[in-house]
């Protein structure tokens, strides 16, 4: 038997920046798929992939519709499209959140493995105020960072209202607070199986008397929440609060390893830190850390950027990561694998060439098949969200 390792870098180098690996039960010629275009529908640009599969094989594709531009703050709903192919062709654009002037994003999608109901926690703001303005403390409650959760029983047609549960999972000393982005997780193994999990980061306020403000190193960190009832009610996990100014833990994503551990992979926000990518582990569920985040550096390759975990499944099957690979830059968008939990990585493929690129979201599609939802184009990154269908041995 030929050795996983040496299997990925045979497998990789028959592959292109345009072709993939042919994947099992695909749509003849289905490679890639474009669901959303900036300027279309009704937006000027989408902006933040989420991505699941539905018990009944539907992939749901998320992402935030900017109505005016593709800036952070303003009129933002929360969107959807749906395929039954497998990520070929998809299904037309509804309206999941919508912000009706304010800013409704970050989705964090996650199908509850009891039920098969599609669980989605998203962020809020005023559609008024400033990533910054809210960091430094000048909002009010209402105005500022909120956290809704809503629900889809018919695979993903039609969702129930956001409900907000801030009160459940956001102490009230944080400023800045998101979720994901990108899927959260659901337990399947371990004492804490059938929990939902979502990763997420926050901002504190500067303690009495600083002259700080609370914007910039120093203030951010990682934290989970959680709900081991299906979304019903909500729990706050574990916290990061080194708040040392070198590792600021930001956007996070998160997979189950086959032991059971959980693994966080986050942005560090202002790179700060000697290396731009940071990692962690929960034997607990995601309830306390094993340690605090510290650099991946054989991530060093990626920008400040969110990224995406996926663990395939199968008990010697890698850990996938996917992130621009140009340190100085958002483009070139690649897969990295780990057959040690995430000790190490091993860049296996760039799917874009030198192209711009920027968040992304991935999904197993089958047993040797993985969509990868992510932002990309030709001039700059947010012109367009691609779903590609990828080959895995």
């Amino acid at each position: 038997m030929i050795p996983l390792s040496r299997a990925l870098l045979v497998a990789t180098a028959f592959l292109t920046p345009l072709t993939a690996l042919h994947p099992a039960h695909s749509t003849p010629g289905c490679v890639s798929s474009v669901p959303y275009v900036g300027g279309k529908g009704g937006y000027a640009a989408y902006r933040i992939p989420a991505t699941v599969v539905t018990r009944h094989g539907t992939v749901l594709a998320f992402a935030e519709g900017r109505r005016t531009s593709a800036a952070d703050t303003g009129d933002i709903d929360v969107v959807l499209r749906r395929s039954t192919d497998g990520g070929c062709a998809w299904g037309p654009l509804t309206v999941v959140a919508a912000g009706e002037g304010d800013t409704r994003g970050n989705p964090a999608p996650v199908v509850d493995p009891r039920t098969g109901d599609v669980v989605l926690v998203t962020s809020y703001n005023s559609g008024a105020v400033t990533e910054d303005q809210i960091m430094r403390g000048e909002v009010t409650p209402e105005q500022s960072r909120r956290v809704f959760v809503q629900r889809s029983r018919d695979d993903g047609r039609h969702f129930t209202p956001p409900r907000d549960i801030t009160a459940e999972v956001k102490p009230p000393d944080w400023r800045w607070y998101a979720t994901g982005p990108g899927h959260a997780l659901a337990l399947t193994r371990g004492p804490h199986t059938g929990r939902l999990l979502v990763p997420a980061n926050h901002s504190t306020a500067p303690l009495p008397g600083s002259p700080d403000t609370g914007q910039g190193p120093g203030y951010d960190g990682g934290h989970a929440l959680y709900s081991d009832d299906g979304g019903r009610t909500w729990h706050l996990g574990f916290v990061d609060d080194t708040y040392d100014g070198v590792t600021n833990t930001n956007e996070t994503s998160a997979a189950q390893l086959p032991d059971g551990r959980v693994y966080f992979s986050a942005r560090d926000q202002y790179g700060s830190a000697p290396g731009n990518r940071l990692d962690t582990y929960s034997g607990d569920g995601g309830t306390t850390l094993d340690r605090p985040y510290r650099v991946q550096h054989t991530l060093d390759a990626v920008p400040v950027v969110e990224g995406s975990v996926l663990q395939l499944q199968g008990s010697d099957a890698p850990l996938l990561f996917s992130a621009p690979s140009v340190p100085t830059a958002r483009r070139a968008m690649a897969l990295w694998s780990s057959t040690n939990a995430g000790h190490t990585f091993t860049e296996l493929l760039t799917l874009s060439g030198r192209r711009p690129a920027a968040y992304s979201d991935l999904v197993q599609l089958g047993h040797d098949t993985v969509g990868l939802l992510y932002e990309t184009g030709v001039k700059g990154a947010y012109e367009t969200i691609e779903f590609r269908r990828v080959g895995v041995p």
